[in-house]
């Protein structure tokens, strides 16, 4: 079969591209266009242009030569070593490239030829030019498909008399080479990953080894030949199949490290060590250890260092170990710990269930000691006597106070106890060291009054999410000592009189105070913080931002979203400012200077729905990499609908890294029906990843759902990491993919959320308030079944816990070269929403690591724009610690329990000139209501007329007035199915509306009278049947009684009913009756001018058939001028529907105008049957 090209050998690659090439040194061989590679110490030559399917040539420049052509122009030969050296001429188009090649490969020939690196080559034979050197020392060929026997096989390898080192690891070998005893040299093998069961008698002949790696192998014993290597110090047997610790071990009298992680070991008797006096290093990392102690009294001297995390221990005495002095049991299940403290230097058992620890004596050497994600409930008391402590790590336990031998410590520098339920902290009253101090999630309402006198040094303080409403003085007199360069005090009850005490640190360089309650911030302090770098102030009640601001030379973080400033701030005279995050407030305007900061690379404005920006205004932003602004939406029915069932909000911030790698997809309206997308990728380190799966893997699931109902999840994840090509091959990225939809085999059914994700972007469902997680965490800390699969597929997991390496994920879309270790197939999970879903939270690895899913969803819970609670959520997270890049994306659900998705035809969608920036926007919108649209409170009264004024035949006519067949069958759901045409059916939910004409003047914003709207100054009263099916044709409808109601014969044509009853009329003598007919209908002017056309007030009518189903939406702004500002103008074939924005005001008056029903007079009726 084909061998794939190992993509590691691209990161080689220091030049290429398409020149002109003659081989040889004569002139008989032609000039021809072909693909030059200058990678790793070769030159590589493709057969045909531009491909690399052809044959490769090699040239191999270690001990060659490149000079310069005189004959012909920007022109370099490359000359191989060796007595059969053969020669390549590359002519370039510019001088600037020749000297680029020249440099580089002038680099590579002077090389010695001892060390040689051929690894990722998909080589099968030794090349034959290696061999015409014997001053090989390092010969690496690591990731190829060498050959065990045969010609150019690992056999010809011996004739290297000076080797010393070789790498074979990765080569599919299957069996040890024995030709490879032969190289009696040898002080260095690596043979991992072969796929190894045993080894050969002969390994005995090796005396010279010192370094053996047999690392991910299928080995369960060593020969006892192996003794005889007594130079052997170093032996690697992680991610093997031994079951006991090697007995073979005790023979090699200089091994100092026992590497046995990833192995099948369930107890070990440390007993066995005693006679391994030479070992100190024991690694028994990720086994099956439910158990490692001693059964005998002598205790073991010679081991100080032993890693044993992720096992399932739990409880551990190792107090027989009496020099240990470093020891990791991170993640097990430890309840109980016992150490000797002779010689104990540093104890790492986070993740574990601890309760007690237990070191005697006590550890008078020990300097850092980590405890953190355990139950703690004290502190233990030998903790607080050791003299040397200088990191204490209790973060994530139980404790309820903290003794003051702790804090006042002598020997202290870094103290983290947040995540805890302390309430206070002692005080100080002696002078000490610490520099770092987190408190972060606890109950403290206050700090030590003399924190910041006493601790001279303290230079990163996080006391977010606590209670704290005061700051201690940093002040003992006129002057502060304080040294303080971070703070953190996001999501406490500040008040405006903590500011002053901020001016007592003037090395501030971060400052974090997010969600307090700041109504402002003295001009006369900000001036004084003159070293201030990244500035938080986002969720408070801040108006503005003072403009002394521009004192602060050294600011290039700016975040102030979600307050009510309405005064840009004076921030782009700044020299270094680069992130400017003025979200969600009410800012009007922008002032901006002739010259902008060339450092300005993002501003944020967008949720400032009063802000418009001049065409001249972006232009001059243009040269900023990231501008984010409001885009007036274009609604289509489907849009509309859509929006009435979820909203969403995005936030992403790049921290302390310089680029962002995370990316979000998001996706309202979905296809053609009420559906919806949302993602979330993030590529750790590159940012090439996110982007292409962000562009593509919508249009990929669209796909995939038309072919297959069950598996479209799991074969978007597939196709769209196949179609990531050679970007997928090296780099690897997170993701999470979220599906609102109905269930394909009944698309009247409730909607359904699909989720899928792989690596560590999670999403998570509000339900009722509560949390509910819907994806998986593919790592191999979180997730045990998987790091036994990778286990078990013989991969190596570094000390770092990650794949080979490279990532601590176990299935991603991309890393193809690490296939199978990491896989793309996604977790799948399917739920149907309810009522009680109110929120989609999507975030990726950072996010989670510092929100829990409780915090995030109260956090976010109560706030009504989706766009402010993704920003929340980012901001808390870096608050709380993060320095990465992060994601967050919040979705408002408001999913009702009939799930009415009908089409409603014949709704007017506003235009752009409808979205003021003056609208709130609601959190989501009321379950009744039939399209969440914003409704500006300043349009004027024409565009609200045109809204009213907009009907089902003006604009529908074409598509079916006449009773034939729509152009596409009409979406229904279960709840109102289509009735059948030639019956009236009339639904037993119907609303009764009303409005007033009270201004008969033209409105200023209007050129002439707007078509369709009934403006003679009347009150209209309009009772409709929803849920309806069009009707054959318009009949007339003789006035009836007061108030009352035709009642439909069985020959009645079904349709949408309008009762119109007109009161005080201006001229309510010349009422119009008759009825227009069917093809006069087709002819109206409103309907040839105003279908799919844009309305001369902005508004336009959407190219959709005619929407009849109307339902209760938010109440629109009142207008002094009234809501009808046209002059009289009454057609009898006029018909009306009123918009959602309208209906809470119309019923209001209907319901004042019932109570003076006995005043009026002049009452009539007529029933308009609508199709």
């Amino acid at each position: 079969s084909e061998k794939p090209c190992q993509v590691e050998q691209l990161d080689r690659i220091l030049l290429s591209g398409i020149y002109n090439v003659r081989k040889g040194k004569t002139q008989l061989h032609k000039w021809a266009e072909r693909l030059v590679i200058l990678c790793g110490t070769c030159l590589i030559v493709s057969s045909v242009k531009d491909s690399h399917t052809g044959k490769m040539h090699i040239l191999p420049l270690i001990g060659g030569k490149v000079e310069e052509m005189k004959r012909r122009q920007y022109t370099l030969a490359f000359t191989s070593a060796g007595a059969q050296a053969q020669t390549y001429h590359v002519s370039f188009e510019t001088l600037s490239e020749c000297q680029r090649w020249h440099r580089q490969a002038s680099t590579i020939v002077s090389m010695r030829l001892s060390m040689v690196d051929l690894s990722c080559y998909s080589l099968e034979e030794v090349p034959e030019h290696l061999f015409y050197s014997q001053d090989i020392i390092y010969l690496n060929l690591r990731h190829n498909f060498m050959r065990s026997s045969g010609a150019g096989s690992l056999g010809s390898l011996c004739r290297f008399s000076q080797l010393k080192s070789l790498n074979l690891s990765h080569n599919r070998l299957g069996e040890f080479p024995v030709s490879l005893c032969e190289i009696s040299t040898l002080t260095e093998l690596n043979i991992s990953c072969n796929g190894l069961h045993y080894l050969p008698s002969q390994i005995g002949k090796l005396l010279n080894l010192q370094t053996f790696w047999l690392d991910g192998n299928f080995l369960t014993s060593l020969p006892e030949e192996l003794g005889s290597l007594q130079q052997l110090s170093c032996l690697g047997l992680s991610f093997n199949n031994f079951c006991e610790l090697p007995a073979i071990c005790e023979k090699l009298i200089i091994l100092d490290k026992l590497a046995l992680a990833g192995n099948l070991l369930e107890t070990v008797d440390l007993a066995v060590l005693n006679p391994m006096s030479h070992i100190k290093s024991v690694d028994l990392r990720l086994n099956n250890l439910k158990r490692a102690a001693t059964d005998t009294l002598e205790g073991n001297k010679s081991v100080t260092y032993m890693d044993l995390r992720d096992n399932q221990m739990t409880d551990l005495d190792l107090s027989s170990l009496g020099s240990l002095e470093q020891l990791h049991c991170e993640r097990n299940k430890l309840k109980e710990l016992t150490l000797s403290g002779f010689s104990l230097r540093a104890l790492y058992a986070n993740n574990n269930c601890l309760t007690a620890v237990n070191i005697y004596p006590v550890p008078g050497q020990l300097t850092c000691l980590e405890l953190s994600h355990n139950q703690l409930q004290c502190v233990p008391d030998w903790a607080c006597e050791a003299k040397k402590l200088e990191v204490l790590d209790l973060s994530y336990n139980l404790l309820v106070e903290l003794p003051s031998r702790i804090l006042s410590s002598l020997s202290l520098r870094k103290l983290m106890v947040g995540h805890n339920n302390l309430q206070s902290l002692p005080p100080l009253l002696e002078h000490i060291p610490l520099e770092v101090l987190d408190l972060q999630h606890n109950t403290l309402t206050k700090l030590p009054e003399t924190l910041f006198v006493k601790a001279l040094n303290l230079r990163y303080l996080n006391a977010s999410a606590n209670s704290l409403e005061s700051l201690p003085s940093a002040c003992t007199g006129e002057e502060s000592l304080s040294m303080l360069q971070l703070l953190y005090l996001t999501n406490n009850n500040l008040t405006d009189q903590c500011i002053p005490v901020l001016v007592g640190h003037p090395s501030l360089r971060i400052l974090h105070l997010a969600n307090n309650n700041l109504q402002t911030f003295p001009a006369s302090k900000l001036s004084k913080l003159e070293h201030l770098e990244e500035l938080n102030l986002s969720g408070n009640k801040l108006k503005t931002i003072p403009t002394t601001v521009a004192n602060c030379k050294l600011l290039h973080t700016l975040i102030a979203h979600s307050n009510e400033i309405n005064i840009f701030p004076e921030i782009l005279h700044l020299p270094r400012i680069q992130f400017v995050d003025l979200s969600c407030n009410e800012l009007t305007e922008i002032l901006i200077p002739e010259a902008l900061p060339s450092a300005l690379q993002e501003l944020d404005l967008s949720g400032n729905t009063n802000l418009v920006l001049e065409h001249k205004t972006l232009d001059i932003f243009s040269h900023i990499t990231t501008l984010k602004i409001d885009a007036k939406p274009l609604l289509t029915a489907d849009s509309a609908l859509a929006s009435t069932f979820w909203s969403h909000g995005v936030a992403e911030m790049a921290g302390q890294r310089n680029k962002l790698c995370v990316s979000s997809l998001a996706l309202g309206s979905f296809a053609e029906g009420v559906e919806a997308v949302y993602g979330m990728f993030d590529g750790d380190r590159n940012e090439e990843l996110p982007r292409l799966l962000q562009c593509t893997m919508a249009d990929v699931l669209l796909e995939e759902v038309q072919q297959s109902d069950t598996m479209f999840m799991s074969n978007t994840f597939l196709v769209s990491h196949r179609k990531l090509g050679m970007a997928g091959q090296k780099l690897g990225s997170s993701a999470v993919l979220c599906y609102i939809h109905h269930d394909a085999a009944d698309p009247a059914s409730n909607f359904s959320l699909t989720v899928a994700n792989v690596g560590t972007c999670q999403a998570v469902l509000c339900r009722s308030g509560k949390p509910l997680p819907l994806s998986k965490v593919f790592s191999l800390e979180q997730c045990s079944e998987e790091a036994k699969r990778v286990k078990e597929q013989k991969a190596i997991i570094t000390e770092d816990n990650k794949v080979n390496g490279v990532t601590c994920c176990t299935r991603m879309l991309g890393c193809t070269y690490l296939h199978p270790w990491i896989l793309p197939k996604p977790h799948v999970s399917s739920i149907p929403l309810t009522v009680e879903d109110e929120l989609l939270l999507l975030g990726n690895k950072a996010l989670w690591e510092h929100l829990s899913y409780t915090e995030a969803v109260s956090a976010v819970r109560h706030l009504h724009d989706p766009l402010a609670a993704a920003k929340k959520l980012c901001t808390l997270a870096q608050s709380y610690g993060c320095q990465d890049n992060v994601g967050a994306m919040v979705v408002c659900l408001n999913i009702s329990e009939d799930n009415c998705t009908c089409e409603m035809h014949g709704l007017t969608l506003p235009g752009p000139g409808a979205f003021s920036s003056t609208t709130t926007k609601p959190a989501t919108p009321s379950s009744s209501s039939g399209i969440a649209s914003e409704f500006s409170s300043e349009l004027s009264a024409s565009e609200v007329s045109s809204e009213v004024g907009s009907t089902a035949s003006d604009e529908h006519n074409a598509v079916g007035l006449d009773g034939s067949l729509l152009l596409r069958q009409e979406r229904r759901c279960s709840l109102h199915p289509v009735p059948p045409s030639s019956l009236f059916q009339r639904q037993p939910s119907s609303a009764t509306f009303s409005s007033n004409q009270s201004d008969n003047g033209l409105d200023s914003d209007d050129e002439q009278p707007v078509e369709g709207v009934m403006t003679n100054g009347s009150k209209v009263e309009v009772e409709v049947d929803i849920h309806c099916c069009k009707g054959k044709g318009l009949e007339f409808e003789p006035p009836a009684a007061e108030y009352s109601s035709p009642a439909p014969g069985p020959e009645d044509d079904s349709g949408l009913v309008l009762i119109i009853r007109r009161q005080n009329s201006v001229n309510s003598n010349t009422v119009q009756r008759g009825v227009k007919e069917k093809c006069e209908l087709q002819k109206s002017l409103s309907t040839c001018c105003l279908y799919g056309k844009k309305l001369s007030n902005g508004s336009i009518v959407p190219l959709e058939e005619s929407l009849n189903l109307i339902e209760v939406a938010t109440e629109a702004p009142k207008k002094k001028t009234g809501y009808f500002a046209a002059p009289f103008q009454m057609e009898p074939e006029d018909q009306f529907v009123v918009p959602p924005d309208l209906e809470e005001e119309v019923k209001e008056q209907m319901k004042q105008h019932e109570e003076n029903g006995a005043d009026q007079e002049q009452k009539e009726e007529h029933a308009v049957t609508l199709p």
